[in-house]
């Protein structure tokens, strides 16, 4: 296989006997480190080896420094900032645009820019007309260009702009003098340094040999040079003839400038190598419909490797850092050693997304009454996750349940610390000066317990590492306070750029790389993921405040230069490669369209090579779902027998009317819900919507009257009891009611706040309303209170007769003028009419009345628990939303279309008609011929929480 760095060390040992006295300085450590593998495989006899650097470590040995790290930096030039600008923004703000201006000081200096001339502000636009003596004509026509869209802006923008433009000069400057007290500089500054003063560097006692390069900035181009000159120094160039000769070619953009320069022209070789071209390499492209797909295909790709080969000579290249983890998961088994050469975003890992979800929590904190209370949802989002739920199980569990059952917004911090130390450490509300400690203190407790991970540990260590870093800074600047908010955006910001450096072996095994970290290595199978445009190359766009124009006329860096080096390093992989397999996504990502990326484009419309596409796909069934019919077979037999009737007389449950009337409406919801046990999913409620509405009323009524019933010791309510009871009862039922329903203990806190506090003002209303229908009535006994009703129906079965057990929870029963009156609450606006008896047993009526069914349904209940009673049963339906109509009725009425109703005054006129239908419906629920099937009427299924299941 052809290797760069293989030939050149071969020639280097040709052309020099003592290699002692050679300095070889390529693009980066890697590069060095299989630079010296192959030099030892070709020495024959031992030899002292050459030192190998990096151009770095040139300009670090010269500059007598190395540069600060950029956190440090940024805080130095915020200190800057703060004396040159009349209203400085806070740091947090300022982290963002510190960055880009430390970037933009880096640029200038490393590409030797005059950053006076340079940062000119616009407010001075005459006299930089007026002298242009300093610029050649294409800069002039640049910065004109410029000038002239910037016209185009409103005033306002022109103003604000130029007061931001016009302080960048005297930051620069002003930091330059900061970095010269403090004895600190960024890497750009050294660079400069070494630049401007080369006349000071004494000759080498070594020769230096430079390898591998492809784009120079000003300071590197200037030093290198100068060595080349002045001490002999050599340089051996990592191109091909494909994109240098092609002026098309981006690839070879820096390569032909350099060609044609005084110093470097000469060092290029006389021939230069066809390697792309004479090898034609097998190129094969996949589409894959979503990111995740790439990972099983590289797999699978890898699979079909020989056992015989070499891994290393197999790269497999991530442009996306995030494909890092699925790629290793579905490596093969056969694979026993694998390199990692990149780092991986700390951000990314779930124990930082762990102490993210805590301070994030710290933002919806608060105080009530001396106790500290913390938001369900990000409370519920710690409970679930691994951290605390291996730490206290059984507490995690018992919390969660009383949130979802208690239906608790805010949950205390006493019931919090329930689950041990480690619950207490995290559920407390910070103070800003215990910030630092705090988040110290919790990532040395997550490492102690993840002692079993060390990869979730390492990630921990760089959160440690630069959570000190801050904090060390911080203590040093007094003026900046760090509150909370400050806090949690520094926290995220600075946090997003670590990486989690991965050790390894680079010599042996599988290799994995980003894009940048293959330069000037050679590989005979080469596999890209990601090739999608956009991200490999990147999108264009440099983060910079300095604009296009400006950059361009003052030779900084601009996308063309960034098209090129990653252009570059795309064909670079295709130097030796013999196999190339490059993957990208069709589906659109993040905002990333899902094409192909250029360097496809290009492959296949210039190289001439084979270029095969195969479409990978998850296989989908785009056939109509079929219908889904359970069949009564034994086991689902014995599901239904818990409704029957034992010997004993008991049962294992009972048929509700409204698992009777879900029946109706379809058979297969009855069964997922009620014989296959398939809940929804339970979510704590912020806004009170119907049905918790309607379950708050239906308690306070039930309080109300019980209360009633146990300070007077009678069931009689006359006329002038509703006097005391609307004017001092209404309140503590509700109260009650809220108790109940949110499963509160007797001594809790139910202190009402903002919508519940409405929902309480809104259900004294209803109430008074309802206690003043029922004084109109009045006197009203009454006979029981949301008390359970049971009763046995017997059916004809397929093996005889059978009891069948029903039950209803009846709202209220009370006597009034003689008759039985079978209450229903309503919340909603359920209509009272039906058509007939056999209406309410019709699954294919549309206007079948469930709520008439239902009440309907509480008369044979009440009547089979008092077969003693001869008093008229009349259901009646108390709707919420009518009972403040004056015409208001609230019962039932048999009624056809377009014809006077008829009210139901005794439900014992219908018990023939409505036991049959009855009858029929729980014969046909319990013969095992007719399946529990899908319904054929599609709105049913619009709302219906188990659609996910169906596929309708």
């Amino acid at each position: 296989m052809h290797s760069f760095l293989r030939n050149t060390a071969a020639q280097i040992l040709e052309e020099h006997a003592n290699l002692q006295d050679l300095v070889i300085i390529l693009p980066n450590r890697r590069a060095g480190l299989f630079f010296t593998q192959h030099l030892g495989n070709l020495i024959q006899e031992a030899t002292w080896m050459p030192e190998i650097k990096t151009i770095e470590d040139i300009f670090y040995q010269h500059a007598g420094q190395r540069p600060a790290d950029d956190l440090t930096l940024i805080f130095e030039l915020y200190k800057v900032y703060q004396t040159v600008h009349s209203e400085p923004e806070p740091f947090d703000k300022f982290y963002f645009w510190g960055e880009m201006m430390l970037k933009d000081f880096n640029d200038v200096d490393q590409f030797m820019a005059e950053a006076k001339k340079l940062y000119h502000h616009l407010s001075e636009i005459k006299e930089i007309e007026s002298d242009l003596s300093f610029l050649t004509e294409s800069q002039i026509k640049l910065i004109k260009q410029f000038w002239s869209s910037f016209h185009q802006q409103d005033r306002s923008h022109q103003e604000k702009f130029l007061k931001f433009w016009q302080l960048l000069n005297p930051i620069y400057e002003a930091f330059q003098a900061s970095l010269e007290v403090s004895g600190m500089a960024y890497s750009g500054k050294l660079y400069r340094k070494v630049a401007e003063s080369l006349d000071k560097i004494p000759q080498p006692d070594k020769k230096y040999i430079f390898i591998g390069f492809n784009a120079f900035t000003a300071t590197e181009e200037k030093l290198i040079k100068h060595f080349i000159t002045s001490f002999g120094a050599e340089i051996f160039w990592d191109v091909d003839a494909y994109y240098l000769n092609d002026k098309n070619q981006e690839a070879g953009l820096f390569f032909r400038d350099y060609q044609k320069d005084l110093v470097f022209g000469p060092t290029f070789p006389e021939t230069i190598s066809e390697t792309i071209q004479s090898r034609k390499a097998n190129v094969q492209i996949y589409a894959t419909p979503l990111k995740t797909n790439q990972a099983n295909l590289v797999g699978s790709i890898l699979e079909k490797v020989s056992g015989e080969e070499s891994w290393e000579e197999t790269v497999v290249i991530l442009p996306d850092e995030q494909m890092l983890f699925p790629i290793l998961h579905t490596l093969p088994t056969n694979i026993d050693k694998v390199n990692v050469t990149m780092g991986y975003p700390v951000k990314n890992a779930p124990v930082y997304a762990f102490l993210e979800a805590i301070l994030e929590m710290q933002r919806f904190t608060k105080m009530e009454d001396g106790k500290v209370l913390f938001y369900h949802k990000p409370v519920k989002d710690l409970l679930s996750s691994i951290y605390l739920k291996s730490a206290n199980p059984l507490h995690t569990a018992l919390l969660l349940q009383d949130i979802q059952e208690k239906n608790q917004i805010y949950i205390s911090q006493e019931d919090l610390h329930g689950g041990g130390e480690f619950f207490k450490l995290i559920f407390q509300k910070l103070s800003s000066d215990k910030l630092f400690a705090y988040v110290s203190t919790l990532i040395e407790e997550l490492a102690n317990g993840l002692e079993d991970e060390p990869l979730q540990r390492s990630y921990l260590y760089q959160c440690f590492k630069q959570l000190n870093r801050l904090k060390a800074i911080f203590e040093h600047e007094n003026s900046i306070q760090v509150e909370l908010e400050f806090f949690i955006r520094l926290f995220r910001q600075v946090f997003r750029e670590v990486k989690l450096p991965f050790e390894g072996e680079p010599l042996q095994g599988l290799q994995l790389m980003g894009v940048l970290e293959s330069r000037n290595l050679d590989f005979k199978r080469v596999i890209i993921c990601n090739m999608n445009e956009d991200s490999f190359p990147p999108s264009a766009g440099l983060n910079s405040m300095i604009p296009f124009n400006i950059r361009r006329a003052f030779g900084l860096p601009v996308q063309e230069q960034n098209d090129a080096i990653y252009a570059y390093t795309f064909y670079r992989l295709l130097h030796s490669a013999e196999e190339v397999h490059m993957i990208y996504t069709t589906a659109s990502d993040q905002g990333k369209a899902g094409e192909k990326s250029r360097y496809i484009q290009q492959m296949m419309v210039e190289m001439g090579l084979s270029i095969e596409e195969e479409v990978i796909y998850v296989p989908i069934d785009l056939k109509n779902t079929e219908a889904i019919n359970i069949d009564k077979n034994e086991d689902v037999m014995k599901l239904l027998d818990r409704y029957v009737i034992q010997p004993d007389g008991k049962s294992g449950t009972s048929f509700s009317p409204s698992a009777l009337s879900v029946y109706l409406d379809c058979r297969l919801k009855f069964y997922l819900q009620y014989l296959a046990g398939i809940q929804e999913k339970d979510e704590v409620k912020e806004e009170i919507d119907a049905m918790v509405f309607g379950n708050l009323a239906h308690y306070s009524m039930e309080f109300l009257y019980k209360g009633f019933q146990e300070r007077k010791n009678r069931d009689i309510l006359e006329k002038e009891d509703f006097k005391e009871l609307k004017e001092k009862w209404i309140f503590p039922a509700i109260e009650l009611g809220v108790r109940k329903f949110y499963h509160l203990e007797e001594n809790a806190d139910t202190k009402l706040s903002g919508q519940m506090a409405i929902v309480r003002d809104v259900l004294q209303k209803y109430l008074s309303r309802l206690l003043e229908i029922d004084e109109a009535s009045a006197p009203i006994r009454i006979v029981s209170m949301e008390a359970s009703h049971k009763a046995k129906f017997e059916i004809n079965g397929s093996n005889g007769s059978m009891a069948i057990s029903l039950k209803g929870l009846i709202d209220r029963v009370d006597e009034n003028n003689g008759v039985i009156r079978l209450i229903d609450y309503k919340s909603g606006a359920d209509k009272k009419d039906f058509r007939s008896i056999e209406s309410l047993f019709d699954r294919d009526d549309k206007n079948r009345n469930k709520a008439a069914m239902q009440t309907l349904y509480y008369g044979l209940l009440f009547q089979a628990v008092h077969p003693e009673n001869t008093l008229s049963l009349k259901p009646a339906i108390f709707n919420f939303k009518e009972i403040f109509q004056d015409d208001f009725n609230p019962y039932l009425q048999e009624k056809e279309p377009r014809k006077a109703g008829i009210e139901v005054n005794d439900y014992r006129d219908y018990k023939a008609a409505y036991e049959d239908g009855l009858k029929t419906l729980l014969e046909e629920l319990f013969n095992p011929e007719i399946p529990f099937s899908q319904t054929d009427n599609l709105d049913k299924c619009k709302y219906c929480p188990y659609i996910g299941i169906c596929g309708r």
